[in-house]
């Protein structure tokens, strides 16, 4: 099968090419700009565009299948020569279901966590030699990419975004994917661009559980109030098993679960990513492995990438990465920290980078988001508000919305990393919350600076 992909470079889309290249198929594709990490790994599958830009001659009738990415827009040459053509075009998650649809697929779902759960769930599966399967949004210790396909395997575990599928097909990615087995980890309204209402952003939640095959299964956190509501009135065919905060305590820094063979010590922390821990072992057992297997295997996952990932540590400093952008997530990664390191200073910086965060009106959600840090920094840069078309956000609506005397507000790549670089680290968790990287910050330097 002949496959081109356009915008072949994005975190997803390269992934999915290398994965069916190894499976055999011819791969080609299109992108107006590619960087690391994809570039490399395009590169070494011989997969990488010799030249940047669109070109419609590329699409011919002999292609099977057109893969179009989110990135490219709806007038894109080449898209519109393959609509010419008639040419089957899939976007990303379709062409997923397809590639899935014999298999049981497992598909996890959530405004948080989600990355972490299937990342957990792929660690205890890999450690006991359980082959699926999967597509996930970051990339693993242990796993070369972030999706892999096969004829043989029985399970597909997907990382269920709710997020648009592609530029000519607005409905949310999990929408597609028709799990036989889901889970939820909860819901808190972001993609404002997308979904104006808290309301319209709920709604898909209770689609996707309806897209359940009948007779299927969902796993879902309780302790969220907005799903379990969602959950008690859905009337779809399937079963229903709930998960909460595990008991556990926390000695020497270290986080202690507690089971019924005994105490077992964590390489994670935090009541968020406990939870995520209960909601991966319900997956876990209904797919094969025993509780007793599962906690032996999650005591040494150590975290997915930029999700609350330790870059550095000596002994009197820490510094985390995390990917928290939206309310929710800043709030729970903040309050994580704080917990585990309650004797040291607990300074956290956020960049507000995303067509949610930097939108004037749902600033309000943000609303005593750091007030739990003993220092709280956020940066925002002008520049992007203005390539991303919203209304001017000044400093104070920032100290407003965040309803925080003590906020430091930046604006200005350089005068922010003064500040980071003249602090005293010593006794501090630092935690750098963003999706972006505050505008160019020397991530190495930083962390030879401890």
């Amino acid at each position: 099968m002949k496959i081109h992909f356009i915008a072949i470079g994005g975190s997803a889309m390269h992934n999915l090419a290398i994965a069916l290249h190894k499976k055999g198929y011819q791969i080609t594709g299109s992108d107006d700009t590619i960087h690391n990490p994809s570039k490399g790994r395009l590169e070494k599958y011989d997969l990488f565009p010799t030249e940047f830009g669109w070109f419609a001659n590329k699409i011919t009738s002999d292609l099977d299948v057109i893969v179009l990415g989110m990135h490219a827009k709806k007038d894109n040459p080449e898209l519109l020569k393959a609509q010419e053509l008639g040419i089957t075009i899939y976007s990303y998650p379709e062409f997923l279901y397809e590639q899935s649809k014999n298999k049981t697929r497992v598909v996890i779902g959530g405004s948080h966590g989600k990355t972490t759960i299937t990342s957990m769930i792929l660690h205890v599966l890999n450690y006991h030699n359980k082959e699926v399967d999967y597509m996930v949004g970051a990339q693993l210790e242990g796993f070369e990419t972030m999706v892999h396909l096969t004829e043989k395997n029985e399970f597909m575990i997907l990382e269920g975004d709710e997020y648009l599928s592609s530029p000519i097909d607005l409905r949310p990615k999990f929408h597609l994917y028709k799990p036989n087995i889901a889970l939820i980890s909860g819901i808190a309204w972001d993609h404002i661009n997308v979904f104006p209402t808290v309301e319209f952003y709920n709604e898909q939640f209770t689609i996707f559980i309806d897209k359940i095959v009948s007779g299927g299964m969902l796993v879902y956190n309780e302790e969220d109030k907005t799903l379990k509501n969602i959950v008690d009135v859905s009337e779809a065919n399937i079963k229903k098993y709930a998960y909460k905060t595990p008991k556990h305590y926390i000695k020497n820094g270290t986080t202690f679960l507690e089971t019924t063979f005994g105490d077992l010590s964590l390489e994670i922390f935090g009541n968020h990513n406990l939870q995520n821990l209960a909601g991966a072992k319900w997956i876990c057992q209904l797919i094969g492995v025993q509780e007793e297997g599962f906690y032996e295997a999650i005591a040494s996952f150590k975290g997915a990438s930029k999700r609350l990932e330790k870059i550095a540590e000596n002994n009197h400093t820490v510094i985390f990465k995390d990917f928290a952008h939206s309310p929710s997530k800043v709030i729970a990664t903040t309050k994580s920290v704080k917990t585990q390191y309650k004797d040291r200073t607990v300074l956290a910086c956020l960049e507000l980078h995303t067509y949610s965060s930097l939108n004037a009106e749902f600033l309000k959600e943000y609303k005593n988001a750091l007030k739990v840090a003993d220092k709280a920094v956020v940066f925002y840069s002008p520049h992007a508000v203005a390539i991303k078309k919203l209304e001017t956000v000044s400093k104070q609506q920032i100290l407003d919305a965040f309803n925080q005397d003590d906020l430091i507000v930046f604006t200005e790549p350089k005068e922010f990393s003064d500040f980071l670089f003249n602090q005293n680290l010593e006794n501090t968790a630092l935690l750098l919350m963003s999706s972006g990287n505050y505008g160019g910050l020397d991530f190495e330097s930083l962390i030879n600076k401890i």
